[in-house]
């Protein structure tokens, strides 16, 4: 049986899991994608999107193939749910990718595409390589992970996303083929016993997690659970994979989700998939100015100093920063690593 998630595959020999990369091998679990990936590329941090975490840096992105959920909106299904070898066309070990980051002036290294938590060997050992560098390693995730694993995994973490599918556990069952609770024990892991640094995010999809009632009962739990300093992104989806007959989320939908999570006194709450500047803006909680102002991935107005305190009343606003520097800005670089 593999421990790894909450799915527990029980596998004969030589059999694949439902991730489709972890296999049954003379009584072991072994991961079958090891040091291969389906692509690399340098993106700007927001696009994980991490607000909060060194805005306007630079991070190498990557992913292998499969995932441990089955996401019927999946909107990376061709890499998610690719059950051909060829997808993981690029080969690179962990130092080769840690050299690469670093050659290219990357601040960080993102495991994204897929749930890095079904590759975790292989993304352990990057991020310790990467960390050796200087370089960050963040998860992009949906946090779909048991206990004993979830601890080796984000102990080599310094900051994640994880992506709260939903509020219900209707949802999660009819709609990825999971369970709410181990997401939201990943996130009270994540915020009272590790240092990572994390922000939510939650696809908004009409008549099926988007109503006022759940953004209420999700913001109440954020609230409560995890404090008021933790971002949340409500991003607005469109037709993919096995949801194309869903039309796509009006930019309304996404507009009032954020002004409930403000209402019920999340400091920070952000849009996404829509061009919304005001909602995808930072402001001070204390004295509500404007500190950093963005343009879907472009940064302009910023009014934050090195340590993260607001330029105009000094308050400190949640997060990792530093000096800043010339944003990376809305480019998107591919690159291959031999």
């Amino acid at each position: 049986m593999c421990d790894l998630c909450p799915r527990h595959c029980r596998l004969r020999d030589g059999k694949l899991g439902a991730c489709f990369v972890r296999q049954a091998h003379n009584g072991e679990i072994v991961l079958t994608s090891y040091g291969r990936s389906s692509g690399f590329c340098i993106d700007p941090i927001e696009k994980k999107p991490l607000n909060h975490f060194y805005p306007g840096s630079s991070v190498l992105s990557f992913g292998t193939a499969g995932c441990n959920l089955s996401c019927k909106f999946c909107q990376n299904w061709s890499i998610s749910k690719s059950r051909k070898i060829d997808t993981l066309g690029q080969q690179a070990m962990p130092e080769q990718i840690a050299q690469a980051a670093k050659s290219q002036g990357c601040d960080s290294i993102a495991f994204t595409y897929n749930d890095p938590v079904i590759f975790l060997e292989y993304a352990v050992d990057v991020a310790q390589a990467c960390h050796e560098e200087g370089i960050n390693s963040v998860a992009v995730s949906a946090g779909y992970i048991c206990d004993a694993p979830r601890i080796d995994f984000f102990r080599y973490m310094d900051a994640a996303n994880i992506d709260l599918k939903a509020f219900t556990e209707h949802f999660y069952h009819k709609i990825c083929s999971g369970h709410l609770a181990p997401v939201l024990d990943t996130l009270l892991y994540l915020r009272h016993e590790t240092d990572v640094w994390f922000e939510i995010t939650t696809l908004l999809i009409p008549d099926e997690n988007d109503s006022i009632a759940e953004i209420e009962a999700l913001s109440h739990w954020v609230f409560d659970n995890l404090g008021s300093d933790i971002p949340i992104h409500f991003s607005a989806f469109h037709p993919d994979f096995k949801m194309n007959d869903k039309p796509r989320t009006a930019p309304y939908i996404v507009q009032r989700a954020r002004e409930i999570a403000i209402k019920n006194g999340l400091h920070y709450a952000y849009v996404g998939n829509i061009y919304d500047e005001a909602g995808d803006s930072t402001y001070c909680p204390n004295c509500s100015e404007k500190v950093i102002s963005r343009n879907w991935f472009q940064l302009g107005q910023y009014a934050v100093d090195s340590t993260g305190k607001c330029s105009y009343c000094g308050y400190q606003l949640a997060g990792r920063f530093a000096a800043k520097k010339k944003a990376f800005g809305r480019q998107r670089i591919p690159i291959r690593i031999s």
